[in-house]
């Protein structure tokens, strides 16, 4: 396995780092590698490549239509109307 310069890809990477979080960061860049390296030693030859890890399915209903309530009952429920229209209070005043 290459080894990695903590400190050179901080500084590519415009990160300060003190002495101790180099070594830190090392030690846990160390483990990382080493967990990957155990992943590719993992025989994937017969797994079938996926974008998901457990099965999904179409969980929507179907689109049906239903009909609306007829205007003139929605409009008698109506504090006040005008005509056709809900009224409702100006909130812009005109002075």
């Amino acid at each position: 396995m290459a080894e990695i310069d903590v400190a050179y890809v901080a500084r590519l990477a415009r990160i300060a780092l003190t002495s101790e979080e180099v070594v830190q960061f090392g030690g846990q860049l160390e483990a990382l590698l080493d967990h990957v390296a155990q992943l590719e030693a993992l025989p994937t030859a017969d797994v079938a490549a996926t974008a998901a890890v457990i099965p999904s399915s179409n969980v929507m209903r179907d689109d049906v239509p239903v009909p609306s309530l007829a205007r003139e009952t929605v409009l008698s429920q109506a504090p006040r109307r005008q005509g056709n229209y809900f009224q409702v209070p100006r909130i812009i005043t005109e002075e």
